[in-house]
C-alpha cells in the first residue's frame, strides 16, 4: 500500500463511512455493534464474502471482491440476464441456511416503524398524502408471519459483485438477521423489476409477487427519512420517491 496515491470516498455520513484505498476498504463505523454483527454474519453466511484483513475499532478492513456490482439504484444496470440469475441462485443458497443466532425485526415491529416514517413523510410533506397512503396499503401485504430465513436485510444491488455471470461477493452484512427472504428479493430488484424474473430463474418458483411488490413500497416508506436526514435525496430519478409515485400508480390504475 506504500505505493497507493488517492482514497477514495465510497460512502460517508454522520454513521459510518467507507474508504477505498488501492484494493483495501476501511470502513469506519461509530456503533461497533454493527461492525460486530458484520463480521459474526460473514462468518456464518454460505456464500462469497469480502475477506477480512483486519480490525481495529472502529475501522474494519476488508479486501476489493473481484468484479463489478449488478447496479446501481437509479441508474441502468448493465449486468446479464445470467448475472442477475446468479445473483437469484446465490440467494437461495443464503436462505436455505440456518438463521443467525441473534433476533431480528418482527412483523409488529416493522408495523410500528413504518406507521412512524408514513407520518414523517406526511407531517413534512414530503411526498403526497395519496402516494403516502396508496403505498401505505399496498405495504400492508408484508406485514404477515413469516419463517425466519438467514436474511442480508439491506441487499441493494450495489452490494451484489459478479464476474463472469457468477457471484464473487456481497458486501454490508452490518444489517444481517433472521428475516422475512422476500424482502432481500425485494431489495435486490427495487427499481429495477425487469431483472426479477431472472432472479427468480435462479432463486426458484415458489415466490409471492404480491409480496415483493409489497416490500418495494414498505423499503422505500422506510427509506425517505433516513436518506434525507443523511444527505441524500430521494427524490433523484429512479430511486424511492419514484418508486413510490409508481406503485401509487399502478395501484391507482388496478383499482
Amino acid at each position: 500500500m506504500t505505493d497507493v496515491e488517492q482514497v477514495e470516498v465510497v460512502a460517508a455520513h454522520h454513521e459510518r463511512a467507507t474508504l477505498r484505498v488501492g484494493d483495501t476498504f476501511l470502513k469506519v463505523d461509530a456503533d461497533q455493534a454493527r461492525t460486530d454483527t458484520e463480521v459474526a454474519a460473514m462468518a456464518l453466511a454460505p456464500v462469497p464474502t469480502p475477506r477480512i484483513l483486519w480490525r481495529n475499532p472502529p475501522v474494519l478492513a476488508l479486501a476489493a471482491l473481484p468484479g463489478t456490482p449488478l447496479g446501481r439504484l437509479g441508474t441502468p444496470s448493465t449486468a446479464s440476464s445470467a448475472a442477475w440469475t446468479a445473483a437469484g441462485a446465490t440467494l437461495r443458497t443464503l436462505h436455505n441456511a440456518p438463521p443467525p443466532p441473534w433476533p431480528g425485526r418482527t412483523p409488529d415491529e416493522t408495523a410500528a416503524h413504518l406507521d412512524a416514517e408514513c407520518a414523517w413523510i406526511t407531517t413534512n410533506a414530503v411526498l403526497p398524502t395519496e402516494v403516502v397512503t396508496r403505498n401505505r396499503r399496498i405495504a400492508e401485504s408484508a406485514l404477515r408471519p413469516w419463517t425466519p430465513a438467514f436474511t442480508h436485510n439491506d441487499l441493494q444491488l450495489a452490494h451484489v459483485f459478479t464476474a463472469d455471470n457468477k457471484v464473487t461477493g456481497i458486501l454490508d452484512w452490518s444489517e444481517a438477521a433472521p428475516g422475512d427472504p422476500l424482502f432481500d428479493l425485494a431489495t435486490l430488484t427495487l427499481g429495477h423489476p425487469e431483472h426479477l424474473p431472472a432472479v427468480l430463474a435462479g432463486y426458484g418458483p415458489d415466490v409471492d409477487l404480491d409480496i415483493i411488490r409489497a416490500w418495494w413500497s414498505l423499503r422505500s416508506l422506510l427509506g425517505i427519512r433516513w436518506l434525507t436526514e443523511h444527505g441524500y435525496d430521494p427524490n433523484t430519478p429512479g430511486c424511492e420517491a419514484d418508486i413510490l409515485r409508481t406503485q401509487a400508480l399502478r395501484d391507482r390504475l388496478h383499482r
